[in-house]
């Protein structure tokens, strides 16, 4: 009985104790050296960085071989157009999504102008990485958790485009309208007008991307036309690059992965074929001679078609050994010098808007002289690799400037699509929009002879947002790889 006592006294002693302590709770548990909050300057680099990254591994994955740069003579589902689930843009989207809204709020409550316009440059450039990937997406009411929005809508492609133009242009007037320095910016070091060109650039690639669904030349023209408040590019040192490093953590994406793993990965017979008949110095960049002659007096070059089965593909032109690999810069000696200049993440470069506005002067859409931006496009993409264009390169019949309308086009989209080699899904989304150049679904594939132009949904969508994902499927069409996006259509 004595010691039944003492134990309930006991217990009763330390439950006082426990309430008693209750208003000293949130100081017990609150740890002095962790913080409540993040400044701007720190969130930025790892919002970059996590983004990029996710983009490069989708296109080695993907991007690459759904283009016909590369393909595959191991493991070639993809090549196939048999694709399962392709998450890394959707989730590298929505979870980094987070801290560009938290930068937005701090940005806005501290009266910092520069950061709230940088991250409303990140904000659409990443929505549209999304969009242009799916369709219809969560958009206006994303990340909206914390307000009690836990199930959000599919906005359509055409509300979601018309955010990303206006979060563009608020971006562009505000930057530059309050002093504080920008830190932690692994794009442009801080360096304000280049963002300003940046915000101006991804708006002519926007108005484009959408130009058959609207007329958008005033647009452009009110951009090109004013380049004192809307300037863009103009060379290639305002490219929008992630530029990695020598050492661990941030080298090449492809750096560390193992050779056998990146020896699956091949020339495209298509790409190489086309490099070869140019003579074009990008080729030994891109890829390098066969194994069986990479060290010999006459290597050469061979490239592998897309969507061979298994066997065919290990077997094309006598096996590996005479099946040409991707170029030595973008794995091994992506931390060399020269690796360093070229193996980069791409937001958008110099070339590829003068190709853009090759196309809307050829169409009319501005004034401007399409030739002149055609080779300007073309004396760009030499220069990102550090080479000349070859002296008769703009005059070769393939080439040079002339012939129809169609011609014409049909050479800015050909060069645009050599340009765009592993720089992001531009290549793929682009070639959508344009069907140039007139490519081949691959031999085996498995998709009806069509080549995919979109990613299905998340899975886990149809489990935990049930009611949107089947309304915005409703609304675009079958959750597949064919169904055209609202500016496919």
């Amino acid at each position: 009985m004595k010691h039944t006592n003492i134990k309930f006294l006991t217990a009763f002693a330390l439950i006082t104790m426990a309430f008693g302590c209750t208003k000293d709770f949130d100081e017990v548990n609150s740890n002095p050296n962790a913080p409540t909050s993040v400044n701007s300057g720190l969130l930025l680099p790892q919002i970059q960085r996590d983004v990029m990254n996710s983009v490069m591994g989708e296109t080695w994955g993907i991007g690459n071989i759904v283009i016909q740069h590369t393909a595959k003579n191991q493991f070639v589902n993809e090549d196939r157009y048999l694709w399962g689930e392709l998450n890394g843009i959707w989730n590298s989207v929505y979870d980094n999504m987070r801290d560009v809204k938290i930068i937005l709020q701090q940005s806005e409550a501290n009266g910092e102008n520069n950061y709230k316009a940088i991250a409303l440059i990140m904000k659409p450039w990443m929505f549209s990485l999304a969009t242009d990937a799916y369709g219809d997406i969560p958009y206006s009411e994303a990340i909206s958790a914390k307000e009690g929005q836990n199930y959000p809508k599919y906005d359509t492609q055409e509300a979601i485009y018309n955010g990303i133009l206006a979060d563009l242009k608020t971006a562009s007037d505000l930057l530059g309208t309050t002093g504080e320095v920008v830190a932690g910016d692994v794009i442009y070091k801080g360096d304000l007008n280049k963002w300003k060109k940046l915000a101006n650039s991804l708006r002519v690639r926007a108005l484009l991307r959408i130009s058959r669904k609207r007329d958008v030349s005033a647009e452009l023209r009110a951009i090109i036309e004013s380049p004192a408040n809307y300037p863009v590019f103009e060379g290639n040192a305002d490219n929008a690059l992630y530029a990695y490093a020598a050492t661990s953590p941030d080298q090449f994406p492809l750096y560390s992965s193992r050779i056998g793993s990146f020896n699956e990965f091949r020339a495209s017979k298509t790409l190489l074929d086309t490099l070869k008949s140019l003579s074009d110095p990008r080729m030994p960049i891109f890829f390098r001679p066969t194994p069986d002659t990479e060290n010999s007096a006459n290597p050469v070059y061979a490239g592998i078609p897309n969507g061979l089965n298994d066997v065919d593909a290990l077997q094309y032109n006598g096996g590996p050994q005479f099946q040409s690999r991707i170029g030595s810069l973008y794995y091994e000696q992506s931390i060399s010098t020269t690796g360093l200049t070229i193996a980069k993440g791409v937001i958008m470069t110099y070339a590829e808007l003068q190709f853009l506005l090759a196309e809307a002067a050829e169409k009319g859409l501005l004034s401007g002289n399409a030739k002149t931006y055609y080779e300007n496009g073309v004396n760009a993409s030499f220069a990102f690799y550090g080479l000349v264009t070859p002296a008769d390169y703009l005059t070769r019949t393939t080439v040079a400037y002339e012939g129809s309308q169609q011609e014409k086009l049909s050479k800015i989209g050909f060069q645009k699509w050599i340009s765009l080699f592993y720089q992001g899904m531009e290549a793929w989304f682009d070639w959508r929009r344009t069907g140039i150049p007139a490519l081949t679904p691959g031999i085996s594939n498995q998709n009806n002879d069509m080549i995919p132009v979109r990613f299905r949904y998340p899975i886990i969508e149809q489990a935990l947002n049930e009611a949107s994902y089947n309304e915005a499927v409703g609304r675009q069409g079958a959750d597949d790889l064919n169904t055209k996006m609202w500016y496919l259509k």
